[in-house]
């Protein structure tokens, strides 16, 4: 199950301008680790796209800043895609009980704008947004040069918009208004598509503002559709690399999650049914995870290696496995809720509930009774992967889509092909037409296998935003949360995990209703200072 990433100690660009000097935005990730890159320790921009091998390390160099990041100068924590995208979206939700203060802030929504976590979630993503400017810049000036292809260029090209898009749709997300909030008019983030590599380009930087919502997802899926059209399909990559490099299909599928959050149902079909054939959903719900770099569901995942990962403060086994048996085995500072653990829509004797497989229970040394969850396993060398996404969510954006606009029959369709193969019994246990009156009794339970299905993957918060005000099952602000650090001792644990009723315990964590102004986060202070622009654009209530 080990990931093997092929990188070392690589610097792709290092900006003209000291970081004191400019935002945190136009800062860049130098001296980052990766693996394997010897004998090159350091390659600056004015050379990193003269041979065809430099710019290969710079595109790998994308995806070393897309998994470690650099957070609070501690170091790597997996901002923004190795781990922290996960861990920030199960955070801000009310399936999981934070156990300890490291997300806190996120848990309780007590952030600001010098909050270590909304900050550098922020500040890595534009650092990885830069640099896929730079790998864009610096590729197209190689192809025309004749250093590379243009059939090369165009895939490398292609994996860079593909990382530009998703770092600004997964940064929209928190810090901005959902689309159907004013059919997308509100402020969304400044949409970058220049690199900051020089005096001239900087200063421009510094003048932009923020685009609306609905700006930034018109440029989300014109660097989707770019990259569908330049990148390789996953055929054409081998071995691990079908899902560890950006391919052609990671991009079909990612414009299905962006279509569902602008509610545009009919392209979310659309761009679904082009994957049909071409991924399948795995027999056992726990094989993504167990075969995360090889397995016929997953379609782009974030590698990590033994000497390459966000280490013992961010990576997902350590954060999410409980030092079960051993300590080494990870910290378990997140659970899974009693919330949406007793939820009857998830069934007993599930397949996603097996212990030892997919769930670790704690022991009389560590939170005894509540559930952790086994998805992310090798504690020891943090080698699990982070998925960015499944085709169980391609299918489950389509369930939801079909029912939306009354299609039961696909839309059972595509959502039993997610659940069936958790069920102990398909055979009797299976949803039938029959199993709902209306197609919107349907999408009760399509919203509610989004929850089971992808626990502990980060999903929640990007559903609980595109929710709010929903005509069907709306969602009002931030849901009320079981307290922070949850039930340490064994008697609590056992009753808020009892099988058989919904959870109406305690909860220590009030809701937020969504004109609170922490629904969503500060702009970082740290770039209101540098850029005046967006000091004047930051979001009300802050």
């Amino acid at each position: 199950m080990k990931n093997k990433n092929k990188f070392k100690s690589f610097s792709i660009t290092k900006l003209v301008i000291p970081f004191a000097m400019v935002s945190l935005l136009f800062t860049s990730c130098s001296e980052e680790s990766v693996i394997e890159l010897v004998p090159f320790n350091s390659v600056s921009e004015n050379v990193a796209f003269q041979t065809p091998a430099l710019i290969d390390l710079s595109v790998t160099g994308m995806y070393n800043a897309a998994e470690l990041g650099n957070y609070n100068g501690a170091g790597a924590r997996g901002y923004i895609f190795g781990s922290a995208f996960i861990q920030q979206g199960d955070n801000r939700g009310e399936d999981v009980v934070n156990l300890a203060a490291f997300y806190q802030l996120s848990y309780s929504g007590t952030y600001d704008a010098t909050s270590a976590n909304n900050v550098y979630y922020w500040a890595d993503g534009y650092r990885l947004i830069n640099r896929t400017n730079i790998v864009i810049d610096g590729v197209e000036k190689a192809a025309a040069a004749g250093v590379i292809s243009q059939e090369l260029a165009n895939d490398y090209i292609g994996q860079a918009k593909f990382f530009r898009a998703i770092t600004h749709n997964e940064l929209l997300i928190h810090f901005a208004r959902p689309f159907q909030d004013n059919n997308g008019d509100n402020l969304g983030v400044p949409y970058r598509e220049i690199p900051y590599s020089t005096p001239a380009n900087i200063e421009l930087g510094l003048a932009q503002g923020r685009n609306t919502v609905a700006d930034c997802y018109t440029k989300i899926l014109k660097d989707l559709d770019d990259a569908e059209a330049l990148l390789y399909s996953k055929t054409k990559r081998a071995g691990a690399a079908q899902i560890e490099r950006i391919s052609k299909e990671a991009a079909i599928a990612y414009k299905t999650r962006v279509y569902l959050h602008m509610r545009k149902w009919d392209k979310v079909i659309s761009e679904g049914i082009k994957l049909d054939g071409k991924y399948a959903m795995t027999a056992n719900p726990d094989t993504p995870f167990a075969s995360n770099n090889s397995n016929s569901e997953s379609i782009f995942s974030i590698a990590n290696g033994a000497t390459n990962n966000p280490g013992v403060n961010g990576s997902l086994p350590s954060m999410y496995h409980p030092p079960i048996p051993l300590a080494a085995n990870g910290r378990g500072l997140i659970a899974i809720s009693p919330i949406i653990w007793r939820d009857p829509t998830w069934l007993a004797d599930d397949k996603r509930r097996t212990e030892g497989t997919m769930i670790v229970t704690g022991n009389s040394v560590y939170y005894p009774n509540t559930k952790f969850t086994k998805k992310y396993k090798d504690g020891v060398n943090k080698t699990d992967a982070a998925p960015i996404i499944r085709y169980a969510e391609v299918a489950l954006n389509m369930a939801e889509a079909y029912a939306r606009t009354t299609d039961v029959v696909n839309g059972l369709t595509r959502l039993n092909s997610v659940r069936n193969r958790s069920l102990a019994n398909p055979l009797t246990q299976a949803y039938t037409v029959a199993s709902f009156a209306t197609n919107i009794d349907l999408l009760g339970a399509i919203l509610k296998e989004r929850r089971i299905e992808f626990i502990c993957e980060g999903r929640r918060w990007a559903d609980i935003t595109r929710l709010q005000n929903d005509a069907n099952f709306p969602i009002s602000g931030i849901p009320a949360k079981i307290a922070n650090a949850g039930f340490p001792t064994a008697a609590p644990a056992l009753a808020a995990y009892a099988l058989g009723t919904p959870y109406t315990g305690s909860l220590g964590v009030n809701a937020f209703t969504y004109d609170n102004f922490k629904f969503i986060w500060p702009l970082p202070q740290l770039e209101l200072d540098a850029n005046p622009t967006l000091r004047a654009q930051q979001n009300p209530g802050y």
